[in-house]
């Protein structure tokens, strides 16, 4: 028997099926998702939980000509089997392959890239905006939800529009947020009914009668309608941003949803319109429905059992590493709070949490109210350690900057997922972090070669109260070094000497530690014999030490997973400013490209931006030639 959705390579092949075909489409399209994610891993409740609303949108709207923008869009999958990228769709996170979220570069039917939450309001605000200007009559769709709804940037985005009164469509996907509850058969009746054409055409025939009586009266009807509104729909919030308010609506019954989107899109009304549609994350899939997290993002796994294919390894994470030291701190201080936006799990927090459930907080999405808030604790004696990923951490700069560092606030930032994360792509790499703190006055920058350092650090940050300070950490597994106890601590901007040599002296800043000494191995069969160096901190600086290495050695190299204007930077303007390079010293400055590199694993991501261990000594060896070159010249002349 072949399946309908053999037939449905575009959205235009979608709209030739008979609207009774489309729960069948959407069956389909639910267990071919399910089979996709079970081969590649990433995110699959989410994904789950919009088949249905995913397969009404398409349907109803002329997209790529009507514009669809998905929030946050780790739940674009099915949006991209059936928008041309079906036969690459295993491709998916991979190498080459398509990304895990939507790309401007992959399709016409991504107009608005991104895989950071609460941007779809602003943008698609933006694009009515345009159709108007341009008298452009196609829809503009926002999707909003899982948990996108708890950052100020939407509110702002509705703000916003619901005073430029743009045409503008949002969908709120309401999967675990409780902003309301369906109530049956009355519910469903209603939303249709207050979609329909009847209502909007009555709707705008009364407004026009009130506009011609009293002011007074216009007030009264305008509270009577707000009132009847509030009682059918509870749409009052909404309602009161200038949205015209329609829902709840049941998001998994497909024939529904497509009923009232092509009432919407029939209608003459001017203006915002939410759309609260309840959808269940996971939907279709038992595994999913029964997790916690609703298998919001998975590895591999098999589809009958779904046991995941996680790799085991005794050693522990990174992130784990943190959790677990945090406790122990926290343990002996009531002082210590933890903190995240919206990651419990993906920072170690969850941990925490079981220990210390009064001293936890996850402010959702909302980064920024999650550093002054920390800010606000640290002026009443309290040690917040922010725990937010290096890629999250960009949308609070200016709460980082005026709440904290002018302030000298002693909050502590946990930067997970620090440098490059693989699957996920430039979207979630954390390649900022380390040149947007270390331009602050008053800032303690750290990062961990190892889980040994990073231990260390996290003692360090827990005595530092006089300034804030940072400390990051990649993704995945440690080394497999033995762990220090709570109370050793680092002498603050002082580095470690990991082996002595000459001529050459490698800088490592961060988790590229062990590629360094892979590197010094290949340099060491071809007789160089070159120094290594721990920095262990951007801000402030080992000054002594890396003079002492200026003075003694022909070459310095520094190395960092981060972009330009970081630990290199702060390294060559010492060396500047000391008059070092007049003496005739060498200096390389090694780190990521100045280009956003696209998923891949995180080995070739590294040996792509050049910061694998044979990168490293190709880096030496290239510049001990240019120095014996720059010598022979300078001897000739």
């Amino acid at each position: 028997m072949s399946k309908l959705l053999d037939k449905i390579n575009y959205p235009s092949d979608l709209r030739k099926l008979n609207k009774k075909e489309l729960r069948k489409v959407s069956d389909e399209l639910r267990s071919e998702l399910i089979d996709v994610v079970s081969e590649t891993g990433g995110h699959l409740g989410a994904g789950l939980g919009v088949v249905e609303l995913t397969v009404a949108l398409h349907y109803v709207f002329n997209t790529p000509k009507d514009k669809l923008v998905w929030d946050v869009s780790h739940q674009c999958y099915p949006h991209k089997i059936i928008t041309g990228r079906k036969k690459d769709i295993r491709t998916l996170r991979k190498g080459g392959g398509l990304s895990g979220f939507t790309k401007r570069s992959e399709s016409e039917y991504d107009p608005f890239g991104a895989a950071h939450s609460s941007t779809s309001i602003s943008s698609t605000l933006g694009m009515a905006v345009a159709k108007k200007l341009s008298n452009d009559k196609n829809d503009v769709i926002a999707v909003i939800g899982d948990g996108a709804m708890s950052a100020g940037m939407a509110y702002e985005a509705m703000n916003n529009a619901g005073a430029l009164k743009s045409k503008l469509i949002v969908i709120l996907n309401d999967n675990d947020m409780s902003i309301a509850k369906p109530v049956g058969a009355m519910s469903r009746y209603l939303a249709k009914l207050l979609s329909g054409k009847l209502y909007f055409s009555l709707r705008e025939t009364i407004k026009l009668i009130i506009s011609a009586f009293s002011k007074r009266f216009s007030k009264k009807a305008g509270k009577a309608e707000d009132i009847l509104r509030g009682i059918v729909t509870g749409g009052t919030l909404f309602s009161e941003l200038g949205f015209y308010y329609i829902g709840p609506v049941d998001g998994h019954d497909v024939d529904h949803l497509v009923q009232i989107l092509e009432n919407i899109k029939n209608s003459n009304h001017q203006g915002p319109i939410m759309v609260h549609v309840i959808t269940k994350k996971g939907k279709g899939y038992k595994p999913a429905e029964q997790s916690g997290d609703k298998y919001h993002g998975v590895s591999k796994f098999n589809v009958s059992t779904g046991e995941q294919n996680k790799s085991k390894s005794n050693i522990p994470s990174f992130t784990n590493v943190f959790a677990e030291t945090l406790i122990k701190h926290a343990e002996n201080d009531t002082k210590i709070i933890g903190i995240t936006g919206a990651m419990p799990s993906g920072t170690g927090l969850n941990l925490f949490e079981k220990k210390f459930p009064d001293r936890m907080f996850d402010v959702g999405i909302a980064e920024q109210h999650a550093v002054t808030f920390a800010a606000g604790l640290t002026t009443e004696g309290y040690k917040p350690f922010a725990a937010l990923y290096s890629t999250f951490l960009q949308r609070a700069y200016d709460q980082v900057i005026h709440d904290v560092a002018l302030q000298s606030l002693p909050v502590r930032f946990a930067i997970d997922r620090a440098g490059l994360v693989g699957a996920d792509g430039p979207t979630h790499a954390g390649s900022f972090d380390i040149t947007f703190l270390s331009t602050l006055p008053n800032f303690v920058v750290m990062a961990a070669s190892d889980e040994a350092e990073l231990v260390k650090m996290i003692n360090t940050a827990v005595n530092i109260n006089d300034r804030p300070s940072a400390f990051r950490y990649p993704r995945g597994v440690g080394v497999g070094v033995k762990l220090p106890g709570i109370n050793e601590i680092l002498d603050i901007g002082k580095g470690r000497v990991i082996k002595e040599g000459k001529k050459v002296a490698i800088l490592n800043f961060g988790a590229r530690l062990e590629e360094c000494k892979k590197a010094l191995e290949i340099l060491l069969r071809k007789n160089i014999n070159a120094s290594l160096v721990d920095a262990r901190f951007a801000k402030p600086l080992d000054e002594k030490l890396i003079l002492e290495l200026a003075s003694n050695h022909e070459i310095m190299i520094t190395i960092e997973e981060g972009s330009i204007g970081g630990f290199g930077s702060h390294v060559m303007q010492l060396l500047t400013d000391r008059g070092v390079f007049d003496k005739g010293l060498k200096f390389r400055s090694m780190i990521l490209p100045d280009l956003f590199l696209d998923q891949d694993s995180p080995d070739e991501m590294y040996k792509k931006a050049g910061l694998d261990s044979f990168s490293i000594a190709n880096k030496v060896e290239e510049t001990i030639q240019s120095n014996i070159i720059f010598a022979k010249n300078k001897n000739i002349s």
